[in-house]
Formats: C-alpha cells, sequence, structure tokens
C-alpha cells in the first residue's frame, strides 16, 4: 500500500499535470519534460536507471488518466535543452520534487496512483464547473462553463485568450449561493477550425455573452468583465442593457478613438499583436520575440495558465487578431449607451493597462462609479483573495463597498 506521503506527493503532480494542461494542448506533441525542482534545477542526468524508468512509468500513468498524455520525460535533454514552454511545464511539475518524496513506486503499486489521480480529478476546476460546447449566434463553438445554483446569476466576461481556470476563485467565490457562468474566448483552445472563416470583432464576442446566457436560460444577470474582457462587457452593455442587473469592469484594457496613455507593455504589446496579426507567416516570424517579451513579466506561478496564446504561432495568431479587435476598439461612442449601474476598478500601479483608460470610462459612463485600489494589475487579479472579490459582490448588492 502506498505510504501518506507518496499518495500525497503523487495528488501533487496529478494536479499539476491538470493545471497545465492547456499548454501542453497548445504545445505540438510530444512535450518533453526533464526533472527539476522548484527551489533549484536539477540536472536529468542525475537520475539512475532504475530511478528514471520508475519516474517515466509514474508520469505516463498520472498524465493519461489525467487526459494530459503527451507528456514524454526525456532521457536525453537538459533543462536547457527544451523550448521555452517545456520549460514552463517542466518547473511546473517539478518531478525532482516528486522523486525525492515518492522514491521508486512499484510497478505493483501503480494502480494505487489511479486512485489517487481520481480523488484529484474529483475535486477538478472542470469537475466543478463543467464544460459544454455552446454555439454563438454566428454558428462560432465556445467552450461554456458553469457552476454553482441560486436565483441571482454572475457571469464572468474572460481575459482575452485565458484557460477559464485562470479565474477559478472568481467562480468558487460567487458561486456560494448563486450561479456562475463563464467561456473561453472564440477560436482557440482547440475547439475552432480556420480562424479566418468566424468574425473576431468585438461586438461578434460581445454577443457571445449572450449566447452564454441564453444556451442556460438567463434572463438577466450580473456582468463581470475582467482585463479585456472588460471592453467586451462595456460593449455588450449597450446592446442589451435590460439583461444586466449590474456591470463591473477589472483592470480593462480599453482603446479610444484619439491617442492616449499607454503603459510600456501596452505599448509593446500592442506593436507585436499588430505584427502578428497580419498573417500565420507573419505570426511565425514575431513569434520567438513575443514569447521572450511575455516571459520576463509573467510570475512564474501562472506562467503555466497566461502563456497559453503563446504556446504556438498558429494560436498567437489566432489570439491577436482577437485581442487587437479588442484594444483596438474606440470605448468612448459606448460609453454614453450604458444604462447599467458600473462599478470600474483600476489600481495606482497597473503597469499592465494604463489606469488612465479606467478612469476615462468610469468618467463617461451615466452611472459609473471609480474604483482605485493601491496595489494590483491583470496577473493579481486573478490570484485575488476574498477582501477583493467582496468589493465585486458589495457592488452587486447595491451595498457601500469596503475600504
Amino acid at each position: 500500500m502506498l505510504g501518506a506521503e507518496t499518495r500525497t506527493a503523487v495528488a501533487r503532480l496529478a494536479a499539476a499535470v491538470l493545471s497545465v494542461k492547456p499548454l501542453a494542448e497548445g504545445i505540438a506533441a510530444p512535450v518533453r519534460v526533464v526533472p527539476v525542482a522548484r527551489s533549484a534545477g536539477a540536472s536529468s542526468g542525475d537520475l539512475a536507471p532504475g530511478q528514471r524508468r520508475a519516474l517515466r512509468a509514474l508520469l505516463t500513468r498520472v498524465a493519461r488518466r489525467a487526459g494530459v498524455p503527451g507528456l514524454v520525460l526525456s532521457g536525453e535533454d537538459e533543462f536547457h535543452d527544451l523550448q521555452v514552454f517545456e520549460r514552463v511545464v517542466s518547473e511546473r511539475l517539478a518531478l525532482a520534487d516528486v522523486l525525492d518524496s515518492v522514491g521508486v513506486v512499484p510497478v505493483d503499486r501503480l494502480a494505487e496512483v489511479d486512485k489517487v489521480v481520481a480523488d484529484v480529478l474529483a475535486d477538478t476546476f472542470e469537475a466543478y464547473a463543467p464544460r459544454q460546447t455552446v454555439i454563438a449566434s454566428d454558428g462560432t463553438p465556445l467552450n461554456v462553463y458553469a457552476a454553482g445554483e441560486g436565483e441571482e446569476t454572475v457571469v464572468l466576461v474572460p481575459a482575452c485568450g485565458m484557460p477559464a481556470t485562470l479565474a477559478e476563485n472568481w467562480i468558487r467565490f460567487f458561486a456560494r449561493g448563486r450561479r456562475v457562468l463563464t467561456w473561453e474566448s472564440r477560436g482557440l483552445f482547440g475547439i475552432a477550425g480556420d480562424d479566418d472563416e468566424y468574425p473576431t470583432d468585438i461586438r461578434a464576442q460581445a454577443a457571445d455573452l449572450f449566447a452564454v446566457m441564453d444556451h442556460h436560460g438567463v434572463e438577466d444577470a450580473h456582468v463581470i468583465g475582467l482585463c479585456g474582457g472588460a471592453a467586451i462587457a462595456l460593449v455588450a452593455a449597450t446592446e442589451r442593457p435590460s439583461r444586466m442587473r449590474s456591470l463591473s469592469l477589472w483592470h480593462g484594457a480599453y482603446g479610444f478613438g484619439e491617442d492616449y496613455p499607454k503603459t510600456p507593455h501596452q505599448q509593446g504589446l500592442i506593436e507585436l499583436m499588430s505584427a502578428a496579426a497580419r498573417s500565420r507567416t507573419a505570426a511565425q516570424a514575431v513569434h520567438a520575440a513575443f514569447c521572450q517579451a511575455i516571459l520576463t513579466s509573467t510570475p512564474a506561478d501562472v506562467a503555466h495558465l497566461v502563456l497559453y496564446p503563446y504556446a504556438s504561432a498558429e494560436l498567437l495568431y489566432r489570439y491577436c487578431r482577437l485581442n487587437l479587435e479588442i484594444t483596438g476598439a474606440d470605448v468612448e461612442p459606448y460609453l454614453a449607451k450604458v444604462e447599467p449601474r458600473t462599478l470600474v476598478v483600476t489600481s495606482h500601479d497597473d503597469d499592465i493597462a494604463h489606469p488612465e483608460g479606467s478612469k476615462r470610462v468610469a468618467d463617461g459612463l451615466p452611472h459609473g462609479q471609480l474604483r482605485v485600489e493601491p496595489h494590483g494589475d491583470h496577473i493579481s487579479l486573478f490570484t485575488a483573495d476574498d477582501s477583493l472579490l467582496r468589493v465585486a459582490e458589495d457592488f452587486m448588492r447595491g451595498e457601500p463597498p469596503h475600504a
């Protein structure tokens, strides 16, 4: 029987394997993995042949049960030989730490590993918020997730190109007594065919919000837009305002008709996106530069999720076409038409989306309320603790927000 420490380590490995699933699917299989420790690198040459065989068998068993079969323990490569995203996966799995805790799992104990993985799968994001395929009004398929039950519904409008699980904190918080819906950006996550066959403009993306609501029979909802999703939610609010009980926009990346303040990150990202969106050939040409730019600004604890739309030149091309329609849309003409009461949140030190954009949006809304946090940006938004999420909840209830 597997010992308690071994079971804990196997469960940790299963959770890590599941967490890299979107990124692994975005990389052309096989995805090479080498044993590294989270605290310090460990050479794959440090393993004895028996250890390597046992670790390969364990990884293969866990990955197959978790639905991520493309992960392969490399027998020849060192960490520096891997591609950028393979390094991210290797660091996330931290197989050297697993080996330190587990040691060698005998072949006749691998069946017990299945039970540990099954227990982990029962508590995953997709078990909590099952995925469905919903067809948008223009025929585009969408990955849609639903969790919780209640009289009220909250719809999270996602950051462009990000896996739904990135917003798991938000979903689990609001699903306490409410129904929560969200989806993943059209044309990504292995669900669409040729990227040129369906619209990418911001109004088409805004219509996806109502397709998700209609599929679940939701007449009206509290709508929360995160990052680029804030601009999508704002546009949707002008289309069917009666379907929104409230609207809150968090660290939005907004475009305006005239020149407006941008952070260096915004400026550089828009320039690279403009180049990559021209064609698949252009995306291939700038892919390496894009990866380098985004890696330098991405914390390790969310890299395996945030880096998904950069995993290949094809994903980059699709993502940039979508995101440019968001950041390039002039939101100014929409502002006066937004009827729902709206909370606009930014921070003094957001170095990803310039806070002046949020301030300008709040000033132009008929029922806008601006909240400026001392600190925060797109990345910290997704790891927000309950104190920040209660700001959104208080606004939904019409209560004065916490200081």
